[in-house]
């Protein structure tokens, strides 16, 4: 049963008011795939912009605060803790971000969406240079709290 819909098939909010409020935390993954000379110019922080990592960071935790805003369904969660952390890979960066709250409903989305558009803001700083990137494998890594319990994506499908 969708939890969305309400009696007559229309989109609804979930009413989470009778939730117990518990702990949440979400991890979620992206990876933006980028031409060697690109990644190099981002370490070396030769990039116009400026610092992408760090401004990339910002617009992340901005999103994961705002998830509701651009997700009709979501409530507006009050996050206690959001954290990103990149990982260099060969051929561009890998996008891991943390997100914490005590309350009723989950913060999933916020975790994808703060991947999401950190991957989308290094694009933006990057695409003068390179046209090409690749934002992908963007998924949820792991999730806890909440009635339906803990989810941790198996190593494979990482």
């Amino acid at each position: 049963m969708l939890t969305h819909i309400n009696e007559q098939g229309r989109a609804k909010m979930v009413d989470v008011s009778e939730k117990k409020e518990t702990i949440r935390v979400a991890r979620a993954l992206a990876k933006v795939l980028m031409k060697e000379s690109t990644l190099k110019r981002i370490k070396e922080g030769g990039i116009k912009k400026g610092d992408v990592l760090s401004v990339a960071q910002v617009a992340g935790i901005m999103a994961a605060k705002n998830t509701a805003n651009s997700i009709p369904m979501c409530h507006p969660i009050m996050l206690s803790a959001v954290n990103i952390n990149y990982q260099y890979l060969e051929n561009g960066i890998k996008i891991i971000a943390e997100v914490k709250c005590a309350g009723k409903t989950g913060v999933e989305m916020e975790a994808l969406t703060a991947v999401s558009i950190t991957g989308l803001t290094i694009y933006d700083m990057c695409k003068a240079i390179d046209k090409e990137m690749i934002i992908t494998d963007i998924c949820l890594l792991e999730k806890s709290g909440g009635k339906s319990g803990h989810f941790r994506r198996k190593q494979s499908e990482r």
